[in-house]
């Protein structure tokens, strides 16, 4: 620093983004998002890469755009219609983030459009599965675990309607 910044104390206040409640909880929205979408571009580029397993890639992603689901809606307005427009003002470089939030879906989960009966017979099957187990008495984790983890992978799978008759066939189970 020079000599005349260091007799300048108006460069060491604070500035204040917000002038009340409502202004504080708007930036701290838009900065749960940026953060957000940042995360997933940066899984993206870690998967790319090869440093996460399909796995831990697949359950970190698919949590990662519930988040952007639930941040972005605290957010949209007239100011931000599309997340397009968040990215554009605040110039985030995030072309991997984008095309996962469009999807909708983890890279590694299939778009199973052509393959749905598959799908909904897996469903009701991991559902039966896992309602035998309860009705004898199996409540430990770790047996419970995997059928249910398995469940939500194959539900995440499908979409739209596809979802909504197979929980119709679940429900009739």
């Amino acid at each position: 620093m020079t000599a005349s910044q260091d007799n300048r104390p108006e460069l060491y206040e604070e500035v204040k983004l917000y002038n009340n409640a409502r202004e504080r909880e708007k930036y701290d929205n838009m900065a749960d998002l940026y953060a957000v979408i940042n995360t997933l571009q940066q899984l993206e580029k870690a998967y790319i890469r090869d440093c996460v397993t399909p796995k831990e890639y697949t359950g970190a992603c698919s949590k990662l755009l519930v988040q952007f689901k639930a941040a972005f809606r605290q957010v949209k307005g007239d100011e931000f219609p599309t997340v397009d427009a968040f990215v554009r003002k605040f110039r985030l470089d995030c072309p991997a983030a984008l095309e996962r939030i469009k999807e909708d879906r983890p890279i590694t989960i299939k778009d199973d459009k052509g393959n749905t009966s598959r799908c909904i017979a897996d469903i009701v099957s991991l559902f039966i599965t896992i309602m035998d187990k309860l009705r004898l008495d199996i409540r430990a984790m770790d047996d419970l675990h995997p059928e249910l983890r398995d469940l939500v992978d194959t539900m995440n799978r499908t979409y739209g309607s596809v979802l909504t008759r197979a929980l119709a066939l679940i429900r009739n189970a």
